[in-house]
């Protein structure tokens, strides 16, 4: 692997940024060292500052690498590994040092992001680990997928799990992100017999996601869950919708209109109704 003072700047202005193959010239061999071991993974970028990805103010990893493939994703040049740039966990753990004594005073900690860190899980395992060791709250934002990949050891380093639960059909699930919803759910389940803290996030996406009975599906599989402390309702934008177009892909929400206020407020109403800490 080249010299990492040759790599690209890690922090990114917004992850929103696109980057595409930064990582292309690493050799195969390297690529499936690295997944095995955690010695190097690959990131799209660190940014700082975020007051939503977490309790506090923290930094946020964002790891290339996604097996879905969901239609209103803010991100797709994060579905390729290689997109992201390659990374050393020594220089990811220098990365945190620079941070540490802020992240503390204002409460904050680590989110790793992506991408699906659990993709990345020996790298993002001992991420989390050298956090830990730095006193930091960590936490990793996931589809839940791939749950079944987080050890015991890999959730101790873990104070918090934020998910995506995109949806409660499993049909308008397949619909939206290429994938099935079961993995998602036996997860969640598992983090609530451990009673590890997590968010729940819905992405409300008018014609596809705001189906009132899909809504109510969501809420009555998340409320006897004790240990989730918030649904967060994140309303669909077009934000991310230059990068599909950047990089030459198809994207068929382009005339979805953003959730209007009224519809959000539905929406939140129908998860407290269900007995859930709903925003």
């Amino acid at each position: 692997m080249p010299e990492e003072a040759k790599q690209p700047d890690l922090e990114a202005g917004s992850p929103f940024e696109i980057r595409v193959d930064l990582g292309r010239h690493v050799p195969e061999s390297e690529v499936r060292s690295a997944l095995a071991t955690g010695e190097m993974g690959f990131v799209h970028s660190f940014t700082t500052g975020s007051a939503l990805d977490g309790p506090g103010i923290r930094v946020v990893a964002w790891l290339a690498g996604c097996q879905f493939r969901c239609l209103y994703c803010h991100n797709p040049d994060t579905w390729t590994m290689t997109n992201g740039i390659p990374v050393t966990l020594n220089r990811a753990q220098e990365q945190l040092r620079k941070y540490r004594h802020g992240l503390k005073v204002m409460k904050g900690g680590l989110t790793i992001s992506g991408g699906e860190p659990l993709l990345q899980t020996a790298f993002s395992r001992r991420v989390l680990g050298a956090a830990k060791k730095l006193g930091l709250h960590t936490c990793i934002e996931t589809s839940g997928f791939l749950g079944a990949r987080a050890t015991d050891e890999y959730l101790e380093n873990l104070d918090m799990v934020i998910m995506d639960l995109k949806s409660g059909d499993p049909e308008t699930y397949r619909r939206v992100t290429s994938q099935e919803l079961a993995p998602t759910l036996r997860f969640a389940e598992r983090l609530a017999a451990m009673n590890k803290p997590m968010w729940i996030r819905f992405t409300l996406v008018p014609g596809l996601t705001d189906d009132p009975a899909n809504v109510e599906t969501v809420a009555k599989f998340v409320a006897p869950l004790k240990n989730v402390e918030w649904v967060e309702v994140l309303p669909f934008h077009q934000l991310g919708a230059f990068k599909w177009k950047a990089l030459g892909m198809n994207y068929t929400l382009e005339n979805t209109p953003p959730a209007p206020p009224e519809l959000v407020a539905r929406v939140i109403g129908q998860f407290r109704e269900a007995g859930c800490n709903a925003r």
